[in-house]
């Protein structure tokens, strides 16, 4: 902008009078020199400032950020000659901020006064004025613009640069630039034409394309201001060798394969700034930087310099939850990030179970060990494998296990992703003083789809849906062998009421979750207790305690399990002023031991809860009660968590 401004201020000196200003100048120089001979300090004079609006809301904004008498008059308070000197300098500030909304004809009028008195910001006998203000009031400053009438866009001109020939833009070019007469003379305006011109040519592969500031003529006649560009297009150039700088740790491989560009390529900025943000989406890196210098390649081409500056190799996590029916439970995790130097993550976690749990019979244990290799194959596929010792003392049963299992997770698109491993599993388990052994060998496949837009699944979503499907054939090898297929899906989907014009978005929010399971192959007891469908608890029927519901032994709050379950949830959630938040929910839900869905006695629950958001989630408190609970049933359950429950 500096020529538009360079221009626009020569009329405006021509406008007010440059012999003016300069004797103002003079004459307060001389005014000073003159109060220092006589001794006089000066008091400091408090002042407010008002600024009449214009009728134009983006103007009135800028003229308020542009003047320092409205921003310091709420600092310490000046004499009369810095005040004055404050109030000279606005003239220049607000005139500007006129001009770059295109009112270079328009002007400002500064009044002072104290009571009935009144003085223009430009009289020179202004801070003698000021220093006869009463200690104690406060000068009134009063800005009023004049804007006067909005200049337009003349003619363009783009210039080719020295040795360039004509500049001719073709269609999509042209509609990137957008400039053209008529248009309102508005400074972001005339400098974003020629940025956006700029990138479109750096996007057709003119990596030294550049777009000079523009120059810019008033012609005050006919309100119009005249613009010109000076535009070198150069050649269109291709990717050239790739740089690594600053990788200690991670191979240089590792970032070849997981680019998204390479050498060859059409040189592109947009497609270079999405490869540099995937890199640094790995989470190796604290940060990724990629830079190319102002020439080419002997061979023609634009290399590029990649800049790394590796992340924390080791962290150290905390994790904990509660519900009144499967207790506390507290632990730690340690993970060592990039463990061979292709990103891969080792993570160990140690927790411990049931503390306090109403479905609970004692304190159990969970340990595991997770390994994480991204990119397994494909960009598109992460392969993880678990190790895992658990021990667990529901009141349906006890359970000590180790099992290990590894797998693929396949991005199919920015929405659907699906998985499939294997799983093998030793357990003990004791249900009703029978003592039985497993060996459990399955196969799990899944898919699911995520239409709500949320990356981060702790993000409360409010609107479109989730579906998550799994089938597990499975075999039990120790004590008889069976033949079961696990199958489970469940759907949720999100509703803002601000489609009904009954809220602001994402401020009240609808919530439904249904799922649905069946084992088939085998019957209830032909199936490890581990295995059957279980109801109660927060992932199906809240106000019901883990596995409260469905079929039970007589005569105690032992679950059975069973081979087909129903659940169904309502909610919803209201937030409340900018942290908290509410939820109202009811649930409902059924297992039974028939293979067939939609059978046997429902269950219903309804609760209220409480949110409280954090940068990383919703702090979550339920409570929740039974309307029909079975006999030994829990009178009301109690969940705390991070995240909202679906």
């Amino acid at each position: 902008m500096r020529h538009l401004r360079m221009a626009c201020r020569a009329t405006a000196r021509a406008r007010h009078g440059a012999g003016c200003v300069g004797l103002y100048a003079v004459t307060m120089f001389f005014l000073a020199l003159l109060w220092a001979g006589k001794g006089m300090a000066a008091d400091p004079q408090a002042y407010v400032t008002t600024i009449r609006p214009t009728g134009n809301a983006d103007l009135d904004a800028a003229l308020h950020a542009s003047s320092d008498l409205l921003s310091l008059q709420k600092t310490q308070a000046v004499s009369p000659f810095a005040l004055t000197g404050r109030i000279h300098n606005d003239y220049s500030r607000l005139i500007s901020a006129l001009e770059s909304y295109g009112y270079y004809a328009g002007a400002i009028t500064i009044a002072i006064a104290d009571g009935g008195a009144s003085h223009d910001g430009r009289d020179p006998d202004l801070p003698e004025w000021m220093q006869a203000i009463p200690a104690g009031h406060k000068a009134q400053i009063t800005i009023t613009a004049t804007p006067g009438v909005q200049f337009t866009i003349g003619t363009v001109s783009l210039v080719p640069d020295k040795g360039d020939a004509a500049v001719h833009l073709n269609t999509d070019e042209a509609a990137a630039f957008g400039m053209k007469p008529g248009l309102p003379a508005r400074a972001d305006s005339v400098l974003g034409a020629g940025a956006t011109l700029q990138t479109a040519l750096t996007e057709e592969g003119y990596a030294l394309a550049h777009v000079g500031t523009p120059q810019a003529w008033l012609r005050p006649d006919t309100h119009t201001l005249d613009v010109a560009y000076t535009v070198h297009r150069g050649p269109v150039v291709n990717l050239g060798a790739f740089d690594f700088a600053g990788l200690q740790r991670t191979h240089p491989s590792y970032i070849v394969k997981r680019l998204t560009i390479a050498p060859g390529e059409l040189y592109q900025p947009s497609r270079i700034e999405r490869a540099r943000q995937d890199i640094a989406s790995t989470g190796l890196f604290s940060d990724v930087q990629v830079n190319h210098g102002d020439t080419l390649a002997p061979d023609g081409t634009m290399p590029l310099d990649f800049s790394f500056r590796e992340g924390k190799r080791h962290s150290v996590g905390a994790e904990g939850g509660y519900s009144t029916d499967l207790g506390g439970r507290a632990g730690v995790t340690w993970s060592h990030n990039n463990l061979f130097g292709n990103a891969e993550r080792l993570k160990l976690t140690a927790l411990i179970t049931g503390l306090g749990g109403t479905a609970e019979q004692g304190l159990g244990y969970d340990f595991y060990a997770d390994l994480m290799k991204p990119d397994f194959g494909s960009r598109q596929q992460n392969m993880s494998a678990r190790i895992e010792g658990i021990r667990q003392l529901l009141y349906s049963y006890r359970q000590t296990a180790l099992l290990a299992r590894i797998g693929i997770v396949r991005h199919v698109n920015r929405r659907w992703n699906v998985s499939f491993g294997g799983q093998i599993e030793q357990e003990q388990i004791q249900q009703m003083s029978n003592d039985n052994s497993y060996f459990i060998v399955s196969l799990p496949l899944s898919a699911n789809y995520d239409g709500t837009g949320v990356d981060n699944p702790i993000t409360p979503a409010t609107h479109g849906v989730r579906i998550g499907a799994n089938i597990t054939p499975s075999a039990s090898l120790t004590d008889g062998t069976s033949f079961f297929t696990i199958m489970q899906a469940t759907v949720s989907t999100y509703f803002d009421l601000r489609h009904l014009g009954l809220s602001r978005p994402g401020r009240s929010v609808l919530a439904f979750r249904g799922t649905i399971g069946n084992v088939e192959g085998a019957s209830t007891f032909a199936i490890p207790p581990d295995q059957r469908l279980y109801a109660g608890g927060s992932a199906t029927v809240r106000g019901y305690r883990y596995q409260g519901v469905g079929p039970q032994f007589p005569n105690t709050r032992y679950a059975i399990g069973g081979t087909s379950m129903d659940a169904g949830s309502f909610e919803y959630r209201q937030r409340i002023l900018q942290k908290f938040g509410a939820v109202g929910f009811i649930d409902a839900g059924q297992v039974t031991g028939d293979h067939v869905p939609f059978n046997g006695t429902v269950r219903v629950g309804v609760g209220a809860g409480a949110r409280y958001y954090t940068p990383i989630g919703p702090v979550r408190l339920d409570v929740a009660v039974p309307l029909n609970r079975p006999p030994r049933g829990d009178k009301w359950e109690l969940y705390v968590g991070l995240g909202e429950t679906f």
